[in-house]
């Protein structure tokens, strides 16, 4: 019974204080803000120092009670790093198998293309001689647009040539010295280029007009182009080797087709000269016959001899 009495006395002191500390707590926090904010003011140097201290004494102890973080952390990535990698496999997988086919595809058509052109007896496409040359001049102005580059008819340039740049047509070679010609760019006033539309295979005009912008003529008018249609070179009239890409739709309105250059033409450094083969229209000036109508030289006859 003594003992009894005991434990049930000092449980009767323990709930008073508990309850009162519950009570007196959030006081008492405050109390102890307001105490160590003027111990800052009236002591920083002393505050400063208690607080490296306590920092240095915590930070081991935060230290361990983050590496089970760190770890689970790592170990959620390395979970989540396996089902990606399991998915991408899978992925690649199936993406292998479906290249596999198509590689199985492209070479039976490639045997068929193959043995069709050698029954219709196939001429194969000319490669062409190319040159290729720096540009060393924009001569370009207001009234017309070309470049100048380091290659002439000692390097086998010719006029009427196709001119590349970048992968795409970037003009025609229109004069020829020994050792510089000049080129045409496709946005010159003087420029006409036979063209096809890739995606309807309409015949068309890519007439320059010294601007950015060089326009479609002779475009049917009921023809369904719209932006972004690819626009090529025909090959027809003997001026250019079909296939050569000029450049892409930017507007179709209904009174002007414009398109946008391949050629990114304020940046081209170099220039790349392609021989097909093809006269073309232009002829070398030597080479061009003399009109009916043209006076005879003074002092010559028909014979060549003097008067």
């Amino acid at each position: 019974m003594a003992k009894r009495n005991v434990s049930v006395s000092v449980a009767g002191l323990v709930m008073p204080v508990r309850v009162w500390g519950q009570r007196f707590a959030f006081l008492a926090l405050i109390a102890l803000s307001f105490a160590l904010m003027f111990l800052n003011k009236a002591e920083p140097e002393a505050f400063e120092r208690a607080r490296t201290v306590v920092v240095d004494a915590v930070t081991p102890v935060l230290n361990m009670m983050s590496r089970p973080v760190e770890a689970g952390q790592a170990a959620i990535i390395s979970v989540e790093s396996f089902f990606l990698v399991r998915t991408e496999n899978a992925r690649l997988q199936e993406e292998n198998a479906r290249l596999l086919h198509w590689v199985q595809v492209a070479r039976q058509l490639g045997v068929e293309n193959a043995t069709l052109r050698a029954q219709l007896d196939f001429v194969p496409d000319i490669r062409p001689r190319a040159v290729t040359a720096r540009v060393v001049a924009d001569t370009g102005g207001a009234f017309f647009h070309s470049l100048l580059i380091d290659a002439g008819a000692q390097n086998f340039v010719r006029r009427g040539q196709a001119v590349v740049s970048h992968g795409a047509l970037l003009g025609r070679v229109a004069e020829v010295g020994q050792r510089s010609a000049r080129v045409l760019v496709l946005t010159d006033l003087n420029s006409r280029i036979p063209a096809i539309v890739e995606s309807t295979g309409d015949r068309v005009i890519v007439t320059g007009n010294n601007t950015p912008w060089p326009d479609l003529t002779y475009l049917e008018p009921n023809s369904p182009i719209s932006v972004g249609d690819r626009i090529i070179t025909s090959g027809h009239g003997g001026v250019f080797p079909p296939g050569l890409m000029i450049g892409l739709v930017v507007d179709a309105g209904e009174g002007r087709v414009s398109i946008q250059p391949a050629v990114p033409l304020a940046r081209v450094s170099e220039a790349r000269v392609l021989d097909y083969g093809v006269n073309g229209i232009l002829p070398s000036p030597e080479n061009m016959p003399a009109r009916p109508d043209a006076p005879a030289a003074v002092g010559t006859t028909s014979g060549g001899s003097k008067q």
